[in-house]
């Protein structure tokens, strides 16, 4: 099976094309990324893949592999230089030892059935849920957590915004509403409220809380500060499927952030290079109340 993954990895890096000449890397076959980095007038100077096979079946002649792609981008736009992690759940079958499809495995599909949209029910009494958020160590809990997970929590197979909360937590945050999971924000013995672990229902929660966890929505992404939160619709239907957390400024003050579900580090906040992106995406930024 070594040599069906060398194959693999074989042809991602082949999607990589070094130009001697303005030693500049180009990667043909994802053109949402070289577009989104010309605009923000940066290039990819290294690329560096590597991965892990995670499940694989064998029947008459073919063979079907589940792996983990793992991408690092070195990335200098102006005077700035920094590293841009990502990986990718990528499925893949063979047959004879031929490589006859190899394709990313959409992460942001629903899975869960408690993904259904759901109204919280949103206490407005003040609880007296004093806190002084601590950014850096949200930040850094989500740089030491990007592409692991922290055994003291549960972990989600769709995970991003059990991530984010995480985060959040780790800087401070208090949680409240237990055991009503249509109230607050909490994770506690094996249970959870929909905002720790549903996209849509933490963004709902964000724009409604009074107490303990609270937020104010800001008009763009320049003006969020590390720790602050992000969170998207792709379709642009009004049901928000991912969020993430800004870990870094780019060298227009733009900011780069971390997730989870497709694990992602500094990577740019608009998601343009994602295969889940379409023209209708939607955003809403909110900065933590400290």
């Amino acid at each position: 099976m070594l040599h069906l993954l060398q194959e693999l990895f074989e042809k991602r890096v082949n999607q990589f094309v070094f130009d001697k000449r303005t030693h500049k890397v180009f990667f043909p076959k994802a053109d949402q990324k070289q577009s989104t980095l010309e605009k923000r007038s940066a290039e990819i100077v290294k690329v560096k893949t590597s991965g892990k096979i995670i499940e694989r079946n064998t029947e008459d002649e073919f063979q079907t592999v589940k792996y983990l792609a793992h991408y690092q981008y070195l990335i200098k736009q102006k005077a700035f230089i920094y590293m841009e992690e990502e990986v990718e759940e990528r499925l893949a079958k063979f047959y004879k030892g031929a490589l006859v499809m190899d394709e990313e495995i959409n992460p942001y599909a629903p899975q869960e059935t408690y993904q259904l949209p759901i109204e919280l029910v949103l206490e407005d009494k003040d609880e007296r849920l004093s806190y002084q958020y601590n950014r850096l160590k949200a930040v850094q809990y989500a740089e030491r957590w990007w592409n692991s997970y922290n055994p003291a929590y549960k972990k989600f197979e769709v995970d991003c915004t059990n991530f984010i909360s995480q985060c959040l937590h780790t800087g401070g945050a208090p949680m409240r509403g237990y055991p009503n999971r249509g109230a607050g924000w909490w994770l506690q013995n094996n249970n959870w409220s929909y905002s720790w672990a549903v996209a849509n229902s933490l963004k709902i929660y964000l724009n409604n809380s009074k107490s303990g966890l609270r937020a104010r929505e800001v008009s763009s992404p320049d003006q969020l500060l590390l720790g602050d939160v992000i969170c998207y619709d792709f379709e642009g239907d009004g049901r928000f499927n991912h969020n993430t957390i800004v870990t870094g400024k780019d060298a227009y003050g733009m900011p780069l952030v971390n997730a989870h579900t497709y694990n992602s580090r500094m990577r740019y906040w608009a998601y343009e290079d994602s295969s889940a992106y379409t023209p209708k995406i939607k955003y809403k930024f909110f900065s933590i109340i400290d």
